[in-house]
């Protein structure tokens, strides 16, 4: 007894590696097509056969840009150029990409002055950096009566860094743990310099002057901290 075959496209079979690329010429397989030329006018309907020799006639490719509309749309151009101008876009768009990490700063509520003040060193350059930081006050035992010192830590710890970051979570309490979130400050941009003398070319005057421009840490025990002060996590 022959086997059944299988649909060639599964309702919810996942898209294939190449199936997330347009479909060119001859590996459109849609009867009938919407054709748009290369200067994006309209030019009707087509059999998607007449389609691809009129793309091949003026040198280019016939491009599905629309596979779910009815009929399917397609635009011809040059195929070629149009990968390379979207791996360019895509190349640019992760370079200009803004990564942010949140890094953790754990505290105690026995974490004596010495001690804070290197994890606020921490926090400071993890904000320079442009990530976000998170700071966890841990509470043992009978410390969890002491909830308010907790707050005022973070309190203190976020007033010491106001320079260069402000408060997006404002300290609560998770279990046993009370933590804030702490954003950096957006960094103003530069204004552009003005030359005057390019939009009045018969003024002798100078022109102005440009415009001003203007991980995780660990407490633990408390213990060796001072000799690891270049790492994200002090254990």
């Amino acid at each position: 007894m022959p086997r059944p075959r299988r649909p060639l496209n599964e309702p919810n079979a996942a898209p294939r590696e190449n199936e997330a690329e347009l479909r060119v010429n001859r590996r459109i397989r849609v009867p009938r097509v919407l054709v748009i030329d290369e200067s994006g006018g309209r030019l009707g309907e087509f059999l998607t056969e007449d389609a691809i020799r009129l793309a091949q006639e003026r040198g280019l490719d016939l491009i599905e840009v629309s596979p779910n509309a009815r009929p399917p749309v397609c635009r011809i151009g040059d195929y070629g150029r149009l990968k390379y101008e979207k791996q360019k876009k895509d190349k640019i768009a992760r370079r200009n990409q803004v990564l942010v990490e949140l890094k953790e700063v754990k505290l105690r509520p026995k974490t004596d002055e010495h001690d804070m003040d290197f994890k606020i060193r921490h926090a400071r350059r993890f904000l320079e950096e442009g990530n976000k930081v998170k700071v966890t006050v841990r509470f043992r035992g009978r410390e969890m009566a002491h909830q308010k010192l907790g707050e005022a830590q973070c309190i203190e710890f976020a007033e010491a860094c106001k320079e260069l970051g402000v408060i997006e979570t404002t300290p609560r309490m998770e279990g046993r743990q009370m933590f804030m979130i702490l954003a950096p400050l957006k960094k103003k941009q530069p204004k552009p310099q003005r030359d005057l003398r390019a939009e009045r070319p018969h003024d002798d005057a100078a022109p102005p002057e440009a415009d001003d421009p203007t991980g995780e840490i660990d407490d633990e025990d408390d213990d060796d901290l001072d000799d690891q002060d270049d790492d994200d996590s002090v254990e």
